[in-house]
């Protein structure tokens, strides 16, 4: 296993696990429009820390890398959402905030590879 792969896995795993450990955080970014906000950001939780496990075994790894695509392509509406105000940015500078969506398409090529 390439030390790329291992860091991806291991990415979404902590990532993943920060929808459990510091939840508040994630329901906060989730538009209003969306039911269920908690529900939502747990379940993304936990299919992030899925995904990121599904990278480690041959067998799961396209369909892992596959549903990280789409998962990083609906999360760009949380990106583009935190974009629209203070209230909705927890604080983070805009320039961050601008960053953070050419690096969703750079994350979607780094999937994309083990497709």
């Amino acid at each position: 296993m390439s030390w790329d792969l291992l860091l991806m896995s291991i990415m979404y795993v902590f990532a993943g696990a920060m929808h459990f450990i510091k939840p508040k955080a994630y329901v906060k970014i989730i538009p209003k429009f969306l039911p269920q906000r908690r529900s939502l950001n747990l379940l993304a939780g936990a299919f992030e820390i899925l995904a990121g496990l599904g990278l480690l075994f041959p067998e799961t790894r396209t369909y892992a890398a596959l549903f990280i695509i789409l998962m990083l392509i609906a999360f760009l509406l949380i990106h583009f959402n935190m974009l629209r105000g203070e209230q909705f940015s927890l604080g983070i500078p805009r320039w961050i905030l601008i960053l953070r969506i050419p690096l969703q398409f750079i994350l979607i090529w780094w999937a994309y590879l083990y497709i």
